[in-house]
């Protein structure tokens, strides 16, 4: 019997032509993929492709003053680096598994902005940006995909263990990029793939009209991600009402049946109010068939029913009723039964109408609240004749709400997992409102044509960002994630913090980093807008928080370090500093005061930072008697506490109260390097 050839994907495998163009090594891995039956991702140049991020070298970073905004602590707070990205994520080495949330929006390849340059296959730190990748390209999915393969790699090391990456994409690349984070994060660390509705007006075409993008969510280690809720909306809450003046506040009424079938709970509850018997599944008729059983009584145990049911005013027994279930709850007294019976012509049924429905009349007076359990009106509205019911409160439910999966209602209950979600622009925004915003906020003439909606962006940090934590955008544009998090620290009293890296168009003369990116974070936190006549005018409520403005400059090695003037020296030490053993990357705010010697900054627990140099301004000096007395000296003025860090050439004087860090060596370190041989990052993150 003839076999099913098995499935294959169009960049799983090459086809025969394109063996020719992979190295021994590759092929091989390629044939042993192939022969076990996995799914081999394969194009020409992948085996450079992850090796590139640990060809790149850090860069020396230098603080703007000029674009700084906020004070100095507001400032250390967050980032937004101008240059390439890739050697932005190298040279930020400090925040190696700090980063809680990445957002980035690639260049969807769609022939208009996307550059190439093909000497970054031997050598990515070459300085040429490369020519446009047109649609005509026909290596241009691989191209693109050689990219992104070291950016996916270097985020991913960014990340927390528990942190998580979402990558906007449309459908030009999705499906390599897709099978590109299937590699680099695992198809077992998949979050979700979400639909975002990017329009709500069709755009003519032949066939289909595209009306949404896609978000790919992934976690670094799915089983120490937590995805949180939303923020409830007034239309959920307006759900919840208190006519009977329950002390519990707002309730709504909740299914007191759950589906599947467990014997154990699957019995007839007689309504105080018609009479007639409930079963899980249904309202009995007294015709003497029972139905099937589907559900069961759920949330409450058998014992908490009946005495609910008493606070209607009337006793209750339990009953065998003959019809293959558990002992019914049943009024004492009543002659109820599967045939024959008229609830209406049972005196008990009657007497306990009279009293339930006085207790209903209290209620509704505000005089006592009703029980947990009650019982809905009917058909005819006749009240309390309906299907019985609890009540469920709002102060005891969740304060959130999931994403839920395109297919699902909300009393469905909560999905065990996101799969394929579906948010529509009511809730994710659309790419005009996003236009919109950086219209209103920055002015129009901006020339900026891709712009996600502040709605999506937000939605992505409140799922996967605490309340503290940080966020990265590797391709920034126009600052719509900054944006966002200054929006909902200002909102919910959140102090997330984010990094930003943009490179512009340089290519167009356009570093827009320095002009529209930062213009439109600037423009947030101090509430300025542009009127009618271009002029910045404060018409919009300040965001508050601020950023430090960085610029990536020439690559660092220990002779750039030793040369560097002090000034330089400085940023490189404030940027790049983290804690050595407990992995903390600590904001070190700068400190620019001519009385003090050597001190150049602190940190938040308000311990000094040192450098010390030869008559005040260099070379780097050493670290002996009398540079420590003047530490000390430094240390008083501005108050603060031990432990003294102190960077220095050589140490010739140790003390119990300073923590040495030798210059080049640890700041090399401190940026990925070997601090003998000098290579990046040797026990880097493939």
């Amino acid at each position: 019997m003839e076999q099913p050839a098995p499935k294959r994907s169009s960049q799983a495998i090459l086809d025969l032509d394109g063996l020719e163009l992979l190295d021994r090594d590759d092929l091989i891995a390629t044939i042993k993929r192939m022969v076990n039956g996995g799914v081999s991702l394969s194009f020409h140049g992948k085996r450079t492709a992850m090796e590139i991020a640990r060809k790149v070298r850090p860069r020396v970073t230098r603080r703007i003053s000029d674009l700084h905004v906020g004070t100095p602590e507001e400032q250390s707070q967050n980032l937004l680096i101008e240059g390439e990205n890739l050697q932005a994520m190298v040279t930020l080495y400090k925040y190696r598994g700090q980063v809680d949330l990445i957002v980035a929006d690639p260049p969807y390849n769609t022939g208009q902005y996307f550059r190439y340059n093909d000497r970054w296959d031997h050598d990515p730190n070459d300085p040429e940006l490369g020519a446009l990748v047109t649609l005509e390209d026909g290596s241009r999915h691989t191209k693109w995909m050689k990219a992104m393969l070291p950016r996916l790699q270097l985020m991913k090391a960014m990340l927390k263990p528990q942190g998580v990456v979402a990558v906007c994409i449309d459908d030009n690349e999705l499906f390599n990029l897709g099978l590109m984070m299937d590699e680099v994060f695992g198809e077992e660390n998949r979050i979700a793939i979400i639909n975002w509705q990017k329009t709500y007006a069709p755009k003519r075409s032949n066939h289909v009209s595209s009306a949404t993008e896609y978000v790919l969510v992934y976690s670094k280690d799915l089983s120490l991600t937590k995805t949180r809720r939303l923020e409830r909306t007034e239309e959920m809450n307006a759900r919840f009402t208190n006519i009977d003046g329950d002390p519990e506040g707002d309730w709504r009424v909740g299914d007191l049946a759950a589906q599947e079938k467990r014997d154990r709970t699957i019995y007839a509850i007689q309504s105080p109010f018609s009479g007639t018997l409930h079963y899980p599944e249904s309202e009995y008729d007294f015709s003497g068939h029972v139905s099937t059983p589907t559900r069961h009584w759920s949330g409450l145990s058998k014992d908490e029913i009946k005495s609910l049911l008493e606070n209607w005013g009337s006793k209750y027994v339990e009953k065998d009723l003959k019809d293959g279930r558990g002992k019914a709850l049943i009024l004492a007294g009543s002659k109820v039964s599967l045939t024959g019976y008229d609830p209406e012509q049972d005196p008990t049924v009657l007497a306990a109408r009279k009293r339930a429905q006085a207790v209903y009349q209290k209620g509704i007076a505000g005089k006592a609240p009703w029980p947990r359990l009650i019982f809905s009106d009917d058909r005819q509205k006749r009240e309390g004749f309906g299907r019985p019911a609890v009540k469920r409160h709002l102060k005891h439910i969740a304060q959130g709400r999931v994403p839920w999966t395109f297919w699902a209602d909300e009393n469905y209950g909560v999905p065990p997992e996101i799969g394929s979600t579906s948010w529509p622009h009511a809730e994710s925004g659309h790419s005009q409102s996003g236009l919109n915003e950086l219209d209103e906020i920055v002015g129009k003439g901006h020339n900026f044509q891709t712009v996600k909606p502040l709605k999506l962006m937000k939605k992505i940090i409140q799922l996967w960002c605490p309340p503290n934590g940080l966020v990265m955008d590797p391709y920034a544009g126009s600052g719509t994630t900054g944006h966002a998090v200054l929006e909902l620290n200002k909102i919910s009293g959140a102090n997330r913090r984010f990094i930003l890296i943009e490179q512009g168009r340089p290519d167009n003369g356009d570093k827009y980093a320095r002009t529209l990116t930062w213009q439109r974070l600037h423009n947030a936190i101090t509430g300025e807008r542009r009127d009618q006549n271009g002029d910045l005018k404060k018409t919009a409520e300040p965001l508050g928080g601020g950023f430090e403005f960085r610029a990536l400059t020439t690559q660092i090695d220990a002779k750039t370090v030793l040369t560097m003037k002090k000034d330089e020296l400085i940023d490189v030490v404030i940027t790049s500093h983290w804690q050595s053993g407990s992995r903390n990357a600590p904001n070190l705010v700068r400190i620019d005061d001519p009385r003090f010697t050597y001190l150049v900054g602190k940190n938040e627990r308000d311990e000094p930072y040192f450098i010390i140099w030869n008559n005040g301004a260099g070379p780097v000096g050493q670290l002996d008697k009398d540079s420590y007395n003047i530490v000390l000296q430094d240390a008083k003025k501005a108050e603060l506490k031990q432990p003294y860090h102190v960077y220095a050439r050589y140490e010739l004087y140790q003390s119990k109260n300073v923590r040495f860090y030798k210059i080049p060596d640890k700041i090399l370190a401190h940026l990925g390097l070997n601090e003998n041989s000098d290579p990046f990052n040797d026990e880097g993150e493939n």
